[in-house]
């Protein structure tokens, strides 16, 4: 009897951004008040894509809400700054957000 062996490559992270983008989210604490699809202390990442789809420089807007904070958009409630993110994760996070679906 033959044993057929099956080599599968290793797929990174990298080859599915969305994967990627969300493990970036992860990272930066992102997940720790929001979520994709459900309202936790933020809004949900669906909603913020609905919400900025189709405005003018939305990833800007939403790259420089990521860094420098936020507030009154969504309540009460204060999206604090975050400093520590570059402004490249920035902009990749906000990408990711505006094609959450």
């Amino acid at each position: 009897m033959k044993k057929i062996i099956l080599l599968v490559p290793l797929l990174s992270l990298a080859s599915f951004p969305a994967l990627a983008d969300q493990a970036l989210a992860s990272s930066r604490n992102c997940m720790a008040c929001h979520s994709v699809d459900k309202k936790l202390v933020g809004p949900a990442f669906k909603d913020v894509a609905s919400k900025y789809a189709g405005a003018k420089d939305s990833q800007a807007l939403l790259a420089g809400k990521i860094r420098k904070g936020s507030s009154g958009v969504w309540g009460p409630l204060p999206m604090p700054p975050n400093p520590r993110v570059s402004e490249a994760d920035a902009q990749k996070l906000a990408a990711w957000v505006l094609s959450v679906k």
